[in-house]
């Protein structure tokens, strides 16, 4: 006989999404792992101990625990530092929130901030200046890929003008030759973000445990981080507790690098610990559509967009090769329809060996003759549906508008992806879009702006972009992803079926449990 349950969740309505056994009423675990899966009174007699954790979950509905399949909640602690900004709709709204933001050692630091608050207008410093009093400034935007600096954080930096650099980057200058403190993409960012101030290691020790919390808190078990920042604070925060979420990170590989780059990149794949461990590569073939680096097979309203974010598209080719020959998963960041048909490209270049190893991230406009590429290739598709509440149904947005009316007709296309047999993977890209995966679930049944109700997915096809779709993007299928006799106890336990409830519910539901390996990781008061 099996050795009695650590826990037994009964008396409730498990989704599986296991085709063996669909439904059950109850489960057990044992050691971090499901034992059994059956209905209550047989896994009561069978499974129950005197040390057995029994919650009865009338009412509830278990679900394999949901996973934000794009996020970067480490990296992201230091792009959501000062004022948030996502609030703001507008340029006065924008002015008397840098006017009463508060200072970080003098600076006046923000994140989140929409293109369309500057209202058409050309993303400047002299829009600002006025109310900062002199204070050094750096606003990050909502997207992660371009900040605005004022003059003086510019001369804290010693940017003077334009640069080159390895990546494509930009430091957007005015025909004096002057920065205007537009900074387009990583590389030019970096100047700035390098001197601002940043908190403690205490400090985001703690700051990370907390997000991490909050965002069990709305029903996430797991992450997929597209980014390897702090693996040495991992480590750190697991030499004292426990992490709330299981997270597998994807460290950046940036235009420039060589083989003994690359080869530290597939070492860095054997950092682990408890509930992290390192099992991607990621890479960016562009940019966004908003800050005109978006790979597009046309120019957009501004003549921009006709480059990758790799100078030499086929040096990311190869540096995919090498990883892959070394048994690297790969992530690339592609929004454009020409960066999502490079990568689409390569992957089919290597073969039958390319299947289910390879991902593309984003996708948020491409046309009808790559849709099919994804399930034939076995990429996986991982998409964000927040994204869509950035733009709007008439195309008014600054995303729709680069873009011009025939792309933008093509947004988001989850359901016509699903339709095509691709694996979807959904998440929510924070900091970037809130990370409450009830809000994810909700605008993939129903999304917003651009994209519109004609690309909502069906209450499964969304509960499996964030559970079983996850796991296989992630390599992970044979162990995570459905509730079945083997799987990992990563479990989510809503107060209504995720499936079967309207949208607007589902973004509200309560929370009532949740588990990593079995271990309670949220549970409501």
């Amino acid at each position: 006989m099996a050795p009695p349950a650590d826990l037994l969740l009964t008396d409730t309505h498990l989704r599986t999404l296991d085709p063996a056994r669909p439904r059950a009423t109850a489960l057990a675990v044992t050691d971090g792992r499901i034992t059994a899966v059956g209905d209550t009174a047989t896994l009561v007699r069978d499974c129950a101990g005197p040390r057995t954790e029994r919650l009865a979950l009338a009412g509830a509905t278990v679900t394999p625990g949901l996973v934000d399949a794009h996020s970067h909640p480490v990296w992201g602690l230091r792009m959501a530092t000062g004022t948030d900004l996502s609030g703001v709709r507008d340029l006065d709204a924008l002015r008397d929130a840098l006017r009463r933001a508060e200072r970080i050692d003098g600076w006046v630091v923000g994140w989140g901030l929409d293109h369309n608050a500057f209202g058409g207008r050309p993303v400047h410093r002299d829009l600002v200046e006025d109310v900062l009093d002199g204070a050094p400034a750096f606003l990050r935007l909502y997207d992660g890929h371009s900040a605005l600096a004022d003059g003086a954080a510019l001369a804290a930096a010693g940017i003077t003008g334009p640069r080159s650099f390895t990546q494509r980057s930009e430091i957007v200058c005015g025909p004096d030759g002057r920065p205007t403190g537009h900074l387009i993409e990583h590389a030019a960012m970096d100047l700035v973000d390098a001197i601002v101030p940043e908190p403690s290691s205490d400090d985001r020790r703690t700051a990370l445990v907390d997000l991490l919390a909050a965002m069990a808190a709305t029903g996430l078990t797991g992450a997929h981080v597209m980014d390897g920042t702090g693996l040495d604070l991992l480590a750190a925060v697991e030499a004292e507790t426990d992490l709330p979420l299981r997270l597998t990170l994807a460290p950046w590989c940036m235009p420039g690098v060589d083989r003994a780059g690359l080869d530290e990149l597939v070492a860095l794949q054997r950092r682990q610990g408890r509930d992290w461990r390192v099992g991607a590569v990621k890479f960016f073939m562009d940019g966004t559509v908003e800050g005109g680096t978006a790979w597009l097979e046309h120019p957009d309203c501004h003549g921009q967009g006709t480059d990758a974010f790799w100078p030499d598209p086929q040096a990311y080719s190869a540096a995919v090769r090498h990883l892959h020959a070394a048994g690297v998963r790969t992530a690339t960041h592609a929004i454009g329809d020409a960066a999502v048909r490079h990568v689409l490209d390569t992957v089919e270049a290597l073969g039958a060996s390319g299947r289910g190893a390879h991902r593309v991230e984003h996708i948020e406009s491409v046309p009808d003759d790559t849709l099919p590429r994804f399930a034939a290739l076995g990429v996986a598709a991982s998409m964000q549906p927040p994204h869509t509440a950035y733009t709007k149904g008439d195309h008014s947005d600054e995303w729709s508008r680069r873009l011009g009316a025939e792309r933008a007709g093509r947004a988001w296309r989850t359901r016509d992806l699903r339709a095509a047999g691709a694996t979807l993977a959904l998440g929510s890209d924070w900091p970037i879009a809130p990370y409450d995966v009830r809000r994810v679930l909700a605008m993939a049944r129903v999304p917003a702006g651009a994209a519109g109700p004609g690309q909502g997915l069906t209450g499964l096809q969304a509960l499996e972009g964030v559970t079983a779709h996850a796991a296989v993007a992630a390599g992970e299928a044979a162990h995570a992803g459905r509730i079945a006799v083997g799987m990992r106890a990563d479990l989510t336990v809503l107060g209504l079926d995720p499936v079967a409830a309207p949208a607007d519910e589902l973004a509200e539901a309560p929370v009532l449990l949740t588990t990593v390996g079995g271990r309670i990781t949220h549970r409501a008061r």
